[in-house]
């Protein structure tokens, strides 16, 4: 076990403990970084459909692999989000048929709804990074 600076050994394992994941977790995070992948180089290649629909495919699962099936399936069907869950999905299908502009307007008009109670949380984090914290 490596020794901490200015901890004990019992505080590594704490926080070894609340750190790790499943292994469902771990492949929900490798499919998540694929999405990523593939909606960059999507984009990149003047709207890719092919890309573009593997990558959402791919956000799709992970976010199963890494919240459970159940989990996603609720967080996406809920009375207050589904309009958020319309656009997000139908931006998917649209994608699927072939037009891929229109499809990630869709998406991502979408995915600002489904996630925007979590973007403060977000910016509450990023501003306790010393790093990125301009004050």
């Amino acid at each position: 076990m490596p020794w901490v600076p200015g901890g004990s050994v019992a505080t590594a394992l704490t926080t070894a403990a609340i750190i790790s994941l499943m292994d469902t977790q771990k492949i929900g995070m490798g499919l998540t970084g694929f999405e990523v992948f593939f909606l960059f180089f999507g984009m990149i290649l003047f709207c890719d459909k092919a890309l573009l629909a593997i990558g959402n495919v791919l956000f799709v699962a992970g976010l199963a692999f890494v919240i459970g099936l159940e989990r996603t399936f609720r967080f996406f069907f809920q009375k207050h989000k589904m309009k958020a869950t319309g656009f997000f999905l139908g931006g998917v299908f649209v994608v699927l048929i072939g037009w891929p502009l229109i499809g990630m307007i869709f998406e991502i008009y979408g995915f600002f709804l489904l996630f925007r109670g979590f973007f403060p949380v977000v910016i509450g984090f990023i501003r306790r990074v010393p790093v990125l914290d301009p004050s």
